[in-house]
């Protein structure tokens, strides 16, 4: 594990990313959380076909195409209800 500063990271970005591939860096930001840099794992990265889904999904939030429970209607009725809309 190395911890560099965010000014050293900064100045040797290529230094650190290769190291990366070794050991994890975490880059120590003053006044804020430290960000970890490593090297992602087969399972950390997610297919085409899901980043795909996740940008449809943010998309449909941005234009408002949401779906909300009413009122006194249960998990069970607000499924039912919105299975027809989604087909």
């Amino acid at each position: 594990m190395r911890v560099v500063t965010s000014n050293e990271f900064r100045a040797n970005q290529n230094k650190y990313f290769d190291l990366a591939e070794q050991e994890t860096v975490f880059v120590a930001r003053e006044n804020a959380r430290p960000i970890i840099i490593k090297v992602a794992e087969d399972d950390d990265m997610l297919s085409l076909e899901e980043l795909q889904s996740i940008q449809q999904g943010l998309e449909d939030l941005y234009n408002g195409k949401t779906y909300e429970m009413r009122e006194n209607e249960n998990l069970d009725e607000f499924l039912n209800r919105i299975e027809k809309c989604i087909k």
